[in-house]
C-alpha cells in the first residue's frame, strides 16, 4: 500500500497571516504526483521536485525515469511516458483557452529528439497526443482527425477523414460534452490488447454557433466561432465508432437501442470490458432513462444489459461499470430506498444465467442511509468489490471492500489508517488487486496553523432537512468580539462544497489576515446526501436553494460573534447565479456581493445542463429570469469571455440593474480575452485582489481606494 500525502511545509508558523501572494508560490500548492499503475507492481509519478520515478510495491525500489531539468531544456509542461519505459512525450507551448500543445518524442535512453507531426506537416498544432497501451502505440489528434503509429519509428497514417473544424470532431469532444457529458477532452479508448479503438464522431454541423470575441492583439477585434448549444436548440448527434489497427483500418459503428434510435441522446460512458466487447451508457435528451449496453466490436450489435429511469434526472451517468471476466456479472450503483431516510446510490450486482441471458437477477451488495461514491474493481479470486464510500460520514470518503458472496460482508481498508489526520481519500487499485494507491486530500495537514474549522452538523431547515454547514474561523476566534460573514457559494447541483478535501483559495486569505469568517452550505440540491436531497431543486433551481442559503445566514447573524451589519456572498458561475438572486432579493441581509460569469438566464445556458433541471421548453418566469429587489448594497460582476458563461448574461444582468430606480453601488470588472477559469496567472492575481479589496472595503477593515475604472454609480 502506498500512500501520497501533501508536503508539510512548516515555514509558515502558526499564527502567521496568510497572503494573496502566498496562494501562488509553490509551498502554499498542494502537489499531485499523477500517479500510475503500470504493472502489477509497478508505479510512475512526479516528485514534488519534478523528476519522473518508478517505484515497485513489493521491493520499494525506485527508479529515476526522467530528470527535472529536461522540462525546463524543452519548455515542457506535460509528458507522458510510453508503456515500454523507452520514450517520452513532451507537451510544449501549451495554447491558452485550449488543449492545443506542439509535441516532442525523448528517447531516454539516447536523449534523441524528433518532433511529433502529421505526414507532410511540420511545426504542427496537435489537439491531442499520447501512448497506447502496449509498446511505443502512439496516437495523435490533428484538424479533428486521429493519426496511429504502431511505434516511433513508423510513419502515421490517418483513421478518420472526416474530421471538420467546429463541425465534426474525431476522438474528442466538443464544448458539450466535454464540459457537460463526459467532462473530459478524451473521446476515444483503447482496447486492452491495442488491436483497436473506440472514439466518438461527434457531429455539429445543425448546431447554432456562439461567437467568443477577441479585443486584444490586433487592431480590429476579432471573433472565434464555436458550436454551442442552448437549452432547447439542436444538439449535437453523435457516433461510436470502432476502428482496427492492423492495417486495415475497418470501421464498425455500433448502434444504439431500438429505443434511441430515432431520438436524440447522449453517450456518457464508453468502457473495453474484453478484447471484443464494448459497454456503453446511452442517456436520453432529458436525462431521465438511461440504457447500460454491451456491444460486441465486431459486429455493431449492442444487449440491454440494464434500463434505468427517474421521474426527475439520473445522476452517476459516467459511472463506469464492472464486469467480471465472462461478462455474466456487472456491478453499478443504482438508488436503493432506506427506510424513511430517503434513497441513496448503492453497490447492485446484476447477473445473468450463461444459458439464459434474457433472466436478470439483481441483488444489493450495499445499503444504508449513505453513498456509495465510486465502485474502483472486482476481484474474482477472492469474491470482493472494492469501492469508496460516505459511510463514515458525508463529508468523508473511505476504501470499502465488500463481498460479492457472503450478505453485507463488508469492511473498511483506511477507516484506522492515518485516524487522526486522513478521512478522505482517492483510491487506484493496481491491476492484480494486491496493491493500491492512496492520495489523502484531507485538510488540516498544512492548514492548521493558520486557522481551524468549527463545523455545525446538526443544523435543521423547517422542512427536517439536514444540511451540512462549515465555518473557516479566524485561529485566534475571540466569542466577545464580532467579526464579518462571507457567505461563499462555489458548488453546483449534485456536488459537495463542504468536505474534509483540502483546500487553501483566496478566502482563506480574509480568514487569516482580516478575521473574516467564512461560511459554505450544502443546502437542498447538494450530493452524496441521498436523492431526497439531491432532487429538490428539479424544475426550481434559484428557489429552494436560495432559501437555504438565507435561512443559514440569517442563523449565523443571530450569533454573539457575527456583525449582521457586515455580511457579504461571492459565488462564480451556478454560485454566481445563486449569489446574483440573493444580492437582488435580500438586500436586508447583505451589505455587498461579487457575481462572477453569473448565470442569469437559463434559456442562454448549454442544452444538457440546463435541460437536466428544468427540462427542454424556456418559460419566461422565475426559473429562467433574476428578479430585482435591491438597495443601499455594493455589487461587483466579474467577467471574461467565458466559452462556458458567455459574456451574455453579465450583459442582461448589468442592463438589468442599469434600468432600475433604486440606491446601490454597481462595480463591473472584464478581463477581455481571458477564458472561464483566467488562465493567465496575472489575471487571476488582479481578479483575486479585485475581490479581496472589494469585501475589505465593504467590511470596512481597511480604507481602500477602489480604481474608478472599475466603478460605476448608478
Amino acid at each position: 500500500m502506498h500512500v501520497f500525502l501533501p508536503v508539510d511545509d512548516s515555514s509558515k508558523s502558526f499564527g502567521s497571516e496568510l497572503t494573496l501572494d502566498d496562494l501562488f508560490q509553490r509551498n502554499f500548492q498542494v502537489h499531485d504526483p499523477d500517479a500510475k499503475w503500470i504493472s502489477g507492481e509497478d508505479v510512475i509519478f512526479q516528485s514534488w521536485d519534478g523528476d519522473v520515478l518508478k517505484v515497485n510495491a513489493d521491493s520499494n525500489e525506485t527508479e529515476l525515469l526522467l530528470k527535472n531539468t529536461t522540462f525546463a531544456t524543452f519548455k515542457a509542461s506535460k509528458f507522458a511516458i510510453s508503456p515500454d519505459l523507452s520514450f517520452v512525450l513532451l507537451g510544449y507551448d501549451v495554447k491558452q483557452h485550449s488543449f492545443l500543445a506542439s509535441y516532442l518524442i525523448y528517447n531516454l535512453y539516447t536523449r534523441e529528439v524528433r518532433e511529433l507531426n502529421p505526414p507532410e506537416v511540420s511545426d504542427s498544432v496537435l489537439q491531442f497526443a499520447s501512448w497506447g497501451v502496449h509498446g511505443q502505440q502512439l496516437i495523435y489528434i490533428f484538424e479533428n482527425n486521429i493519426y496511429y503509429q504502431t511505434d516511433v519509428q513508423s510513419s502515421s497514417w490517418r483513421l478518420t477523414s472526416s474530421g471538420q473544424e467546429g463541425i465534426i470532431f474525431n476522438g474528442i469532444t466538443d464544448w458539450l460534452y466535454e464540459e457537460e457529458v463526459l467532462h473530459t477532452r478524451v473521446a476515444h479508448w483503447w482496447a486492452p490488447d491495442g488491436s483497436r479503438l473506440a472514439y466518438l464522431a461527434i457531429n455539429n454541423s445543425l448546431v447554432p454557433n456562439m461567437i467568443l470575441p477577441r479585443f486584444t492583439g490586433s487592431l480590429y477585434p476579432r471573433g472565434k466561432e464555436y458550436p454551442y448549444p442552448k437549452m432547447g436548440q439542436i444538439n449535437p448527434t453523435v457516433r461510436l465508432c470502432v476502428v482496427t489497427l492492423d492495417g486495415s483500418s475497418l470501421t464498425t459503428e455500433l448502434r444504439p437501442p431500438d429505443s434511441f434510435e430515432k431520438s436524440e441522446y447522449y453517450i456518457t460512458m464508453v468502457k473495453w470490458v474484453t478484447q471484443e466487447r464494448l459497454s456503453v451508457r446511452w442517456v436520453n435528451r432529458p436525462q431521465n432513462m438511461s440504457i447500460l449496453s454491451l456491444c460486441d466490436v465486431t459486429t455493431g450489435d449492442c444487449t440491454k444489459k440494464y434500463v434505468l429511469t427517474s421521474e426527475k434526472w439520473l445522476d452517476h451517468q459516467n459511472e463506469e461499470p464492472v464486469f467480471d471476466k465472462d461478462c455474466t456479472k456487472v456491478f453499478i450503483t443504482m438508488p436503493l430506498k432506506h427506510g424513511d431516510n430517503g434513497t441513496f446510490n448503492h453497490i447492485t450486482m446484476i447477473s445473468n444465467q450463461v444459458k439464459l441471458l434474457q433472466k436478470v437477477n439483481l441483488r444489493h451488495l450495499t445499503s444504508g442511509s449513505w453513498e456509495v461514491c465510486q465502485i474502483l474493481a472486482y476481484d474474482e479470486n477472492t469474491n470482493s468489490v472494492y469501492f469508496l464510500s460516505t459511510e463514515e460520514g458525508s463529508t468523508q470518503r473511505h476504501l470499502y471492500r465488500v463481498s460479492s458472496v457472503d450478505l453485507f460482508h463488508k469492511e473498511c481498508l483506511t477507516c484506522s489508517l492515518f485516524k487522526s489526520k486522513c478521512t478522505y481519500y482517492d483510491a487506484v487499485l493496481s491491476p492484480n488487486y494486491k496493491h493500491v494507491l492512496l492520495k489523502c486530500r484531507v485538510r488540516g495537514i498544512n492548514i492548521h496553523y493558520i486557522f481551524f474549522i468549527f463545523t455545525n452538523k446538526t443544523l435543521w431547515t423547517k422542512l427536517a432537512v439536514k444540511l451540512r454547514l462549515e465555518l473557516i474561523v479566524p485561529a485566534d476566534l475571540d466569542e466577545t468580539k464580532q467579526y464579518p460573514l462571507l457567505l461563499v457559494l462555489d458548488s453546483a447541483p449534485g456536488g459537495q462544497a463542504v468536505s474534509d478535501s483540502f483546500s487553501l483559495s483566496w478566502d482563506s486569505v480574509l480568514v487569516s489576515s482580516d478575521n473574516v469568517i467564512v461560511a459554505r452550505l450544502d443546502g437542498r440540491g447538494s450530493g452524496f446526501q441521498g436523492q431526497r436531497i439531491l432532487h429538490e431543486v428539479h424544475q426550481r433551481l434559484g428557489t429552494v436553494d436560495v432559501q437555504d442559503q438565507i435561512m443559514v445566514v440569517e442563523h449565523l447573524m443571530g450569533l454573539p460573534y457575527i456583525n449582521d451589519k457586515k455580511v457579504g456572498v461571492y459565488g462564480k458561475a451556478y454560485g454566481g447565479f445563486l449569489s446574483s438572486l440573493l444580492l437582488l432579493s435580500h438586500s436586508s441581509v447583505f451589505k455587498c456581493g461579487i457575481a462572477v460569469a453569473p448565470i442569469t438566464n437559463w434559456s442562454l445556458y448549454g442544452s444538457a445542463f440546463s435541460e437536466k433541471y428544468f427540462g427542454s421548453a424556456v418559460k419566461e418566469d422565475h426559473k429562467y429570469q433574476v428578479q430585482l429587489d435591491v438597495s443601499d448594497e455594493s455589487i461587483l460582476i466579474i467577467c471574461s469571455f467565458s466559452a462556458t458563461v458567455h459574456f451574455q448574461h453579465s450583459a442582461e444582468l448589468v442592463k438589468l440593474l442599469s434600468a432600475s430606480n433604486v440606491n446601490y453601488t454597481l462595480q463591473v470588472t472584464i478581463f477581455p480575452d481571458e477564458g472561464h477559469n483566467m488562465d493567465s496567472v496575472r489575471s487571476q492575481q488582479y481578479m483575486l485582489k479585485s475581490v479581496l479589496t472589494f469585501f475589505r472595503h465593504c467590511f470596512k477593515l481597511e480604507e481602500v481606494v477602489v480604481p474608478q475604472t472599475l466603478k460605476e454609480d448608478d
